[in-house]
């Protein structure tokens, strides 16, 4: 079996604010357009475990990975505290040509970082900072020389 990631999911307050934080900042591109669901809609709300869902939701394509966004109209959403070390999805890695020169371009578009980038001591360069929500973002930058496994590609 060929397993390769199709997407990954947010869930946002503001679908058209985080469309265009990462058109914006990380040059993503509108891969299919709005679309929406209503209530009553029993296969979302199955797949959810949910019941009376509403949504909006679109997709964005980032380098040769997918970004799902929805905005839940219904059931009113929840904005948990997480820190990366808490369990679930810690963070969205992107990987860079040039760690330095992203990190000043996206500070510069208003994105919030932890930290300068960092150098990891193999010869791959880090940073991690926050998306329009308070997602955890990394930016990589990883030589064929660092023992990272983006090698294996």
């Amino acid at each position: 079996m060929n397993y390769g990631l199709h997407h990954v999911a947010l869930s946002t307050p503001d679908l058209d604010r985080c469309i265009d934080f990462y058109c914006r900042v990380f040059g993503a591109e509108l891969a299919v357009p709005e679309a929406r669901w209503e209530v009553g809609t029993q296969h979302a709300d199955r797949s959810l475990e949910v019941s009376d869902s509403a949504a909006r939701f679109a997709h964005i394509k980032v380098g040769k990975a997918f970004i799902e966004i929805f905005e839940f109209e219904s059931p009113a959403p929840l904005k948990p505290a997480r820190r990366s070390v808490d369990i679930g999805i810690a963070h969205l890695c992107f990987e860079v040509d040039n760690v330095d020169e992203e990190y000043r371009r996206m500070k510069d578009c208003g994105m919030e970082f932890h930290s300068e980038p960092i150098d990891f001591g193999d010869g791959s360069r880090y940073v991690y900072g926050k998306d329009c929500d308070g997602n955890i973002i990394e930016l990589l930058q990883a030589p064929l020389s660092s023992g990272t496994p983006s090698n294996y590609l």
